[in-house]
């Protein structure tokens, strides 16, 4: 919940930062709240990839397509995510989100985020989002239609397609039982 009243704010403020294309890398600065921080006293592991919705938000705020999204009823979800973690982020210290698309494959758009204070990289994620609206995902001809064609040079790094393979579960319309396998 504590998040939603930020996100409101960021989605704000963003409309009144430079402007990017959805192709640019953005960067968010921002500071370690009291209600980021776990009993370790620095930013709790899970917070850092709700943190990185943030950054994700206003690189799509600041395109333009967050808006252009929204009118057409889409709505970005992740499908994936994994993070590295290099520091910790303290109370009370600045740092910024560093977003950028790296590619898109038929099903999802993939970003690469960075959690950077003082010119080093603290964590690092890669998410994999889909648009949806009511009816289901939005095709990728679509969301090429809305953001642009893509850079010539933006090629997604093979190895994540060998992870969204690894790591993906059934679709939402197909079974997918809890059994724990003992044999792995």
């Amino acid at each position: 919940m504590h998040l939603l009243l930020r996100t409101l704010l960021l989605l704000f403020r963003s409309k009144r930062r430079t402007p990017v294309t959805v192709w640019e890398a953005s960067s968010l600065p921002l500071r370690v709240l009291p209600t980021d921080i776990d009993i370790a006293m620095h930013v709790n592991n899970g917070m850092y990839l709700s943190l990185m919705d943030l950054g994700r938000f206003d690189l799509m705020v600041r395109s333009g397509i967050w808006q252009r999204m929204r009118r057409r009823g889409w709505s970005p979800v992740v499908s994936a995510e994994t993070i590295s973690f290099r520091k910790s982020l303290q109370l009370w210290q600045d740092y910024t989100i560093e977003t950028r698309v790296i590619g898109l494959d038929s099903k999802a758009i993939f970003f690469e985020q960075r959690m950077v204070a003082d010119g080093e990289i603290y964590a690092r994620a890669y998410i994999a989002t889909r648009l949806v609206t009511k009816a289901g995902p939005v095709s990728q001809e679509d969301i090429l239609t809305e953001f642009g064609v893509p850079p010539a040079d933006l090629v997604l790094p093979e190895w994540i397609h060998g992870w969204r393979a690894s790591s993906a579960l059934p679709g939402s319309r197909t079974p997918a039982p809890h059994l724990w396998d003992t044999n792995a």
